[in-house]
């Protein structure tokens, strides 16, 4: 199975994200940049266009600071399933900072549009441990 396939199978697997029923996946660091060299499948509408690898080892780095427990990568959509990476436009860092704290950690060339504190009412996630004292932050690259 190739890297496209196996994230398409995982993506898919509760059916389209882009349906707002559908559980919306929240993948590892590993599941969503394993084999990813699709430009744009996040921080597409960054100036910089930045490669994958480049926001792997950002997000990498900072998962292992003491006060991030995990960061999981939202899938948005999948424009042609099979064919194309998944498309993500949020980050979710777990964490018992502040949002601008955590803003601060990304370069200028990398910086989300916006940093929150919550998830999004009326939306489901695929489930994933938060650390006793920590919560989820969303960054989001419009």
């Amino acid at each position: 199975m190739t890297a496209l396939e196996r994230i398409t199978e995982r993506v898919m697997a509760n059916g389209n994200p882009e349906d707002r029923r559908v559980r919306t996946p929240l993948l590892t660091l590993e599941e969503f940049f394993d084999g990813n060299d699709f430009v744009g499948s996040i921080g597409c509408n960054l100036d910089s266009e930045p490669a994958p690898a480049e926001f792997y080892e950002l997000l990498s780095n900072m998962r292992s600071a003491p006060d991030v427990s995990d960061i999981r990568v939202q899938v948005t959509c999948v424009d042609d399933p099979g064919n194309d990476w998944p498309f993500s436009d949020t980050v979710w860092i777990f964490t018992n900072i502040s949002p601008n704290e955590i803003a601060a950690r990304f370069p200028s060339h990398l910086a989300p549009d916006e940093v929150w504190e919550g998830w999004i009412p009326g939306r489901s996630y695929d489930e994933c441990e938060v650390r006793e004292g920590h919560r989820p932050l969303a960054a989001w690259w419009d």
